[in-house]
């Protein structure tokens, strides 16, 4: 009897004893490569005022919106393109009014660091085939499935370029692995986001291809699920928030 009163003592004062606070969860975000320098600053800014904890896994766009479409937990996912976020918007895991445009972006022709220019002359008459030379390639995006990849297909037939260049192309799995693979002088020519190479000091912008070759090139972001949580919504305002704003800019993005 005596042990059975000791054991009922001891489990009424287990029942006292306040558990330990589980940690708050965090903001989960999902972003396309591209974003990986000016989302990281933005981060730390919003961690710094707010106290916040956020984590953010950067992939392509389709990666992402596969994953997400798959399970991966998140609240926050922003695509290169509109049409990662449609895709999302038709598997009912988000709404189009649960979505918005954040930045913009364009494209340019890099060159390495150490590559020489002297031949260039403007974009009209640039003869892509011939600068890479015969056993070379151009690196660009997954043209079937990446955003940047994408709008590098849009521009290169625009400018009567694709049939030239489409067997000899450096495909990446994402845009900052196409700079990558230009940065290491692996491949003599590459098409990526203008705030790609503003990121790297191992490239050089050749030119600036113009934005009518292509689709708008518009960051899209959306809010998952049905319901967003306090925490993942102050993160979304705070991206839209002329601190925010500033800080886009100051990597290369078109924000308003």
């Amino acid at each position: 009897m005596k042990f059975h009163k000791v054991l009922m003592t001891a489990l009424l004062m287990g029942c006292l004893v306040p558990s330990a606070p589980r940690a708050e969860e965090p903001v989960t975000v999902f972003a396309a490569s591209s974003l990986v320098d000016v989302l990281t600053s933005l981060e730390k800014t919003y961690e710094d005022r707010s106290g916040g904890d956020i984590r953010i896994s950067f992939a392509a766009s389709s990666v992402l919106a596969h994953q997400i479409e798959s399970g991966a937990p998140a609240d926050i996912f922003i695509s290169a393109n509109s049409d990662w976020a449609d895709f999302l918007i038709d598997k009912g895991l988000t709404a189009k009014d649960r979505t918005a445009v954040l930045a913009e972006n364009t494209l340019v022709l890099i060159i390495p660091e150490t590559g020489k220019r002297e031949n260039f002359t403007r974009l009209a008459e640039f003869d892509i085939s011939a600068w890479i030379g015969a056993k070379e390639r151009l690196a660009i995006a997954d043209p079937d499935h990446v955003p940047a990849g994408i709008y590098a297909k849009q521009a290169l037939q625009a400018l009567e370029r694709w049939e030239a260049v489409e067997d000899r192309l450096a495909i990446a799995n994402n845009v900052r692995a196409a700079l990558l693979l230009v940065s290491r002088g692996e491949v003599p020519l590459g098409i990526v986001y203008r705030t790609d190479a503003k990121a790297s000091d191992k490239v050089q912008v050749l030119t600036a291809i113009p934005p009518r070759t292509h689709d708008p090139i518009r960051y899209r972001i959306a809010r998952l699920g049905t319901e967003t949580s306090p925490k993942a919504q102050a993160f979304w305002d705070f991206l839209f928030s002329p601190d925010a704003v500033a800080i886009f800019r100051k990597h290369g993005f078109i924000a308003f």
